[in-house]
């Protein structure tokens, strides 16, 4: 087994640029129901964005862009030049032994200091009305109401990548930059980016690397 030498540590800041539905459950099937609530945290209350929702997306952003995604189903070559399979995983396939683990955390995303406090003095949330329009009739159909965070939110977001001996840590790097980049210029996080939500801005990110024989407590 090679050994783990260091980890490169990645934080950053995440603007809502749009109303961003991260889901979480509904609020039952009533009329004028909400059928998609934030994702929040249990104590404070305050909507997060999970570190699986944005690890998944990364991760489905690079496999698109270099053509991984096999029916549908996640990258599993295992390859050590593959731009997903060492930073993410390779997919587990029923049958077959694992191809190697995931060398990448993502931490959930809660508000940054700053938000939160103007959260706690105004908590703020926006109702977004989508409709199915019935072609033949031309009327709207089937209108349904989801909540979202409202543009404007801020959430402080790390990530922590694992470096192995014989890893390209550089190149593991400049892969999840432009994951983030593409996530930032041209795609969105959450549900209903076809729609006018989850654009997303990212500020001030830094790198810092971390020798695992300096960590002491």
């Amino acid at each position: 087994m090679a050994k783990w030498t260091h980890a490169v540590e990645m934080k950053f800041e995440i603007e809502l640029a749009e109303g961003t539905r991260i889901g979480g459950a509904g609020a039952g099937l009533d009329i004028g129901g909400v059928d998609l609530l934030p994702i929040r945290d249990p104590v404070s209350r305050e909507p997060y964005l999970p570190g699986s929702s944005l690890k998944g997306k990364l991760r489905s952003i690079l496999e698109k862009e270099h053509g991984l995604s096999t029916n549908g189903s996640p990258c599993s070559c295992g390859q050590k030049d593959c731009p997903v399979c060492p930073v993410f995983g390779a997919h587990i396939v029923p049958g077959k032994p694992p191809r190697g683990s995931a060398r990448l955390t993502v931490r959930d995303a809660h508000f940054t200091p700053e938000y939160a406090k103007q959260y706690k003095d105004n908590p703020v949330s926006e109702t977004k009305m989508e409709n199915i329009v019935d072609r033949i009739r031309g009327v709207a159909d089937k209108p349904r109401t989801q909540e979202r965070v409202p543009a404007g939110a801020r959430f402080r977001a790390e990530m922590v990548l694992k470096v192995f001996e014989g890893d390209d840590d550089r190149k593991m790097v400049k892969h999840l930059r432009n994951a983030l980049a593409i996530l930032e210029e041209v795609d969105s996080l959450g549900a209903g980016g076809s729609r006018g939500s989850g654009r997303i801005k990212i500020h001030n990110l830094t790198e810092k690397k971390i020798a695992l024989a300096d960590l002491t407590l």
